[in-house]
């Protein structure tokens, strides 16, 4: 051992201790390894002066002649039970958080109690010679006296144990508790933590979330339910409108087709009969976009089949107006046509069916007409890298051919029927005039194929390559240094 530690051991301790505080606060915590290794080396160096100087923490303190040494050894003995109580709690931190991740953090600190518990008692009996048995009776009175009276507080403590045992929930589950719905940001001893879909912050106990009904949305991990439910007239047919509101789950491409979404009767009463639509997606995130589309395609393939929500205005279009009269009222496009030229497009509009499977428009075909979708589920097919994909899915209202119509270009996608589906269809030769007059018309359905020719470039068109960087740093993280 160098001869200035051997003859300053007490002051070079003392500097080993405010090296570690130094150092454990200067290292970044994403390097939680090399704090560990040096706090392991510190706590080595340290004992190792301890013991050289013959200060061993098994033993009272030396220099019993000597007050002012006698107190100080004493100091540093008792400081190395409480050094090694710390250093054993952190090494088990690192172990639990490689197995058992965030929700370990409270049987951690648990542990870390009891360890610095133990360490205290032992540095009372060997370094201080107190009679353990006394000491250990008149803690166990005071802990009855303390239990008594952080009785709700032990419960939320004992509560959170078990909630940390048997593991209802995570860190970042989304989870309702007894009603409160939101995400576990944090679970400590004596509540858990929620943020809710509002962005605010709720604080539930652990002793009533140990005893609440508890409902866990992210168990299993790689699905999560949704319902919307609907009230339809109660003159519409049930299996009109049940195959109305299948075809919009086939239309909603972010809902899963395992488990299968399904739609069931709830409730019918003398104003209108309830529907729900219930189904699965894989993602928390996803679920509020799904349910508003889910819902939208619902009502477009409900309308499309005759069928009104309670909450619409029924009966808008006369039960004398043809099919692809009352379709050109739904159109979004064409909705801004005078009456007579909804007159005169709905006579120059024929019926078309195709079957699922068919194809209703192919990939380099150049279309001199112009499809509306009545009803049913078109399905859009792309090409990456020699392979298709479905990149989409269309519905009632939408239009198919715009390239054609507009600007004599082939269609970017294939275009084909994935249920049994009716569509109208209109010739350029009336369309045409339609657009040369009416420039709204015309720059609606410029818009419509400009979109979705930036839609198609996006999905087709390779990601852009990211450069690994090089360098000694990376080489470092590379090897996990």
């Amino acid at each position: 051992m160098p001869s200035f530690i051997a003859d300053h051991p007490m002051l070079c301790a003392v500097a080993l201790i405010l090296i570690d505080i130094a150092v454990w606060r200067l290292i970044s915590p994403n390097l939680a390894n090399w704090k560990l290794a040096a706090r392991l080396v510190i706590f080595a160096v340290f004992s190792a002066v301890l013991f050289n100087d013959g200060m061993n923490p098994m033993q009272a303190a030396p220099y019993a002649d000597d007050t002012t040494l006698h107190l100080a050894a004493t100091a540093l003995q008792i400081g190395w039970w409480l050094f090694a109580a710390r250093t054993l709690t952190v090494l088990l931190g690192a172990v639990m958080m490689q197995r058992v991740g965030h929700t370990g953090r409270l049987l951690q600190d648990l542990l870390g109690a009891v360890i610095f518990l133990i360490a205290i008692i032992a540095a009372m009996a060997y370094v201080l010679d107190l009679p353990v048995k006394g000491v250990l009776a008149t803690s166990g009175a005071v802990a009855i006296i303390v239990g008594l009276a952080l009785q709700s507080t032990l419960s939320d403590v004992f509560s959170g144990i078990v909630l940390n045992t048997t593991k209802p929930y995570q860190i970042d589950d989304w989870i309702s508790i007894d009603g409160t719905e939101g995400r576990v940001t944090d679970i400590d001893w004596r509540a858990t933590r929620l943020q809710t879909s509002q962005g605010s912050l709720a604080v539930i106990p652990n002793s009533l979330a140990a005893k609440a009904k508890i409902i866990n949305f992210s168990r299993p991990a790689d699905m999560f339910g949704l319902a919307v439910s609907l009230q339809v007239s109660p003159h519409a047919r049930p299996q009109t409108v049940i195959e109305a509101l299948e075809r919009a789950m086939q239309g909603c491409r972010p809902l899963l087709a395992q488990p299968a979404p399904s739609v069931a009767f709830k409730a019918s009463t003398g104003s209108g009969v309830e529907y729900e639509i219930s189904g699965f997606v894989p993602a928390m995130g996803l679920k509020r976009e799904t349910r508003n589309q889910l819902y939208d395609l619902a009502y477009r393939h409900l309308q499309a089949a005759g069928v009104g929500l309670l909450s619409a205005t029924e009966g808008s279009t006369p039960p004398a107006v043809s099919g692809a009269r009352a379709l050109l009222e739904r159109s979004s496009i064409f909705s801004t046509l005078r009456q007579d030229e909804k007159d005169t497009f709905s006579q120059n509009m024929t019926l078309h069916t195709y079957r699922a499977g068919e194809m209703i428009l192919a990939a380099g075909e150049v279309s001199d007409h112009l499809f509306i979708i009545e009803s049913g589920v078109v399905s859009v097919l792309l090409i990456k890298d020699g392979h298709k994909f479905e990149a989409g899915r269309m519905g009632p209202g939408e239009v198919i051919g715009e390239s054609g119509i507009l600007s004599d270009q082939a269609a970017l996608a294939d275009f084909s029927a994935k249920t049994y589906c009716t569509l109208y269809r209109i010739e350029n030769e009336y369309l045409k005039p339609c657009l040369d007059a009416r420039h709204d018309i015309g720059e609606a359905m410029k818009a419509l194929l400009d979109f979705r020719r930036h839609a198609a470039q996006a999905l087709t068109e390779d990601a852009p390559v990211v450069p690994v960087k090089k360098g000694f740093i990376q080489w470092l993280r590379n090897r996990g240094l």
